[in-house]
């Protein structure tokens, strides 16, 4: 794979599905189906699947494609691949809390190595560069040309007084229970992928998710996270969490910044 290529075109796609997704999310008014799941599917994250998949296999036709409004795409076995979730954060997008993602990840042999969140309603993107290292974008986000970027970095955690961020629309018991065995000196909640990219900035030290989740929910915030030296592991084993994972879905997990006191439940 040539990853500085794979960059400019992750990046590109991004932010044209959050174009996209951002035109429906003035509207009006949108349709809100919902899915086998019951989870809630709108035309932005189909928008935005469409535009995204068809640059990805035009672009690399012969890497194997993930995507979540894709079903067939599921039945794969696959350990090297593309996986995207268009619109993370569904619930965000029709409540309109702007904490929605677009999201696009690489997999090498299980494990997330290049990814893209970008934020549109936030004005945030997030992404690996071609070798790796995990930066935060600023500016007017030219489509053909990276602007301004910041490299960055895990916080170093103080055990004593840790930042936690936990899910805006999937919080529960347990995981106020999880978290309350650590020193929390404050909390925060943030909707999709964005928890990832709070802990790689340095604005929270631990996330962490005792709940369902699927592959594309997490493959780029992951894939930013290790690029700015953080970690995500299992929940019950503490072991890297991996993916290409049959049916492609996760166990819960934690991403953080090394040096927190990972407790056992």
């Amino acid at each position: 794979m040539d990853h500085d290529r794979l960059e400019q075109i992750m990046r590109r796609l991004a932010l044209e599905a959050g174009d996209r997704i951002m035109e429906i999310y003035a509207a009006p008014d949108f349709d809100v189906r919902a899915k086998s799941d019951d989870s809630p599917v709108t035309a932005a994250d189909e928008a935005a699947d469409a535009l995204i998949s068809a640059g990805l296999r035009a672009a690399f036709p012969d890497v194997p494609l993930v995507t979540e409004e894709q079903a067939a795409s599921h039945a794969q076995a696959v350990r090297t691949f593309l996986i995207v979730d268009p619109l993370d954060g569904t619930k965000e997008f029709v409540q309109r809390r702007g904490d929605f993602t677009v999201n696009i990840a690489y997999v090498e042999d299980g494990v997330p190595v290049r990814g893209v969140v970008y934020a549109p309603a936030k004005g945030r993107l997030f992404y690996t560069r071609g070798d790796g290292v995990a930066v935060e974008e600023t500016g007017a986000f030219a489509k053909d040309a990276a602007g301004p970027r910041r490299p960055l970095r895990v916080a170093t955690p103080d055990n004593a007084a840790l930042m936690v961020v936990a899910s805006k629309s999937h919080r529960d018991q347990a995981t106020d229970d999880y978290i309350g065995l650590y020193a929390v000196k404050d909390m925060t909640s943030a909707g999709s992928s964005l928890k990832f990219c709070l802990v790689a900035t340095g604005e929270a030290d631990l996330y962490p998710r005792l709940g369902r989740t699927m592959e594309w929910d997490t493959a780029a915030g992951d894939a930013v996270l290790r690029g700015a030296g953080g970690h995500v592991v299992r929940f019950d084993t503490h072991e890297p969490l991996a993916y290409g994972k049959s049916g492609f879905a996760n166990p819960f997990f934690i991403a953080y910044a090394p040096g927190v006191d990972l407790k056992r439940a």
